[in-house]
């Protein structure tokens, strides 16, 4: 899968001049609804298909700083899924110096609109089929 990229904005730094942590997170659902998309499964058309997938946990592990006009290639793995909760892992790098930046993982369940657990293999089996061979594909 393409890379997406992320260009560190202005805003997005702090007094210091270096990216404030919590900007890594949005990074990451910015390429985590970049992925949905590029395999096929826009995140609009899961939540039009009825499919809400709510972040449950997240972790993070920030390895160097980024500042103002930095490119922060941000690769987006499924690490594991068995049907019930989806784990990505997040490995964001330098695009210049392929520096590590940040190694994150975000935890998801999936939902219907009411609120209530749903087993993807049952009502959306293309996208859970897909999801389980992404995460095969990572071991």
């Amino acid at each position: 899968m393409e890379k997406y990229i992320h260009k560190v904005s202005y805003y997005e730094t702090d007094k210091m001049g270096i990216t404030h942590h919590s900007n890594y997170i949005r990074w990451m659902e910015e390429a985590r609804v970049y992925f949905l998309k590029s395999i096929g499964f826009p995140y609009d058309k899961l939540e039009d298909d009825g499919i809400i997938s709510p972040v449950i946990g997240i972790n993070c592990e920030y390895k160097e700083s980024t500042t103002f006009n930095d490119e922060i290639e941000i690769e987006v793995t499924v690490k594991e899924f068995k049907g019930v909760r989806l784990v990505i892992e997040y490995i964001m790098k330098k695009k210049d110096t392929q520096k590590l930046v940040l190694k994150g993982i975000s935890e998801h369940c999936f939902l219907d609109k009411a609120g209530k657990p749903i087993r993807l293999s049952k009502e959306f089996s293309e996208f859970d089929n897909k999801l389980k061979d992404l995460a095969q594909k990572s071991v």
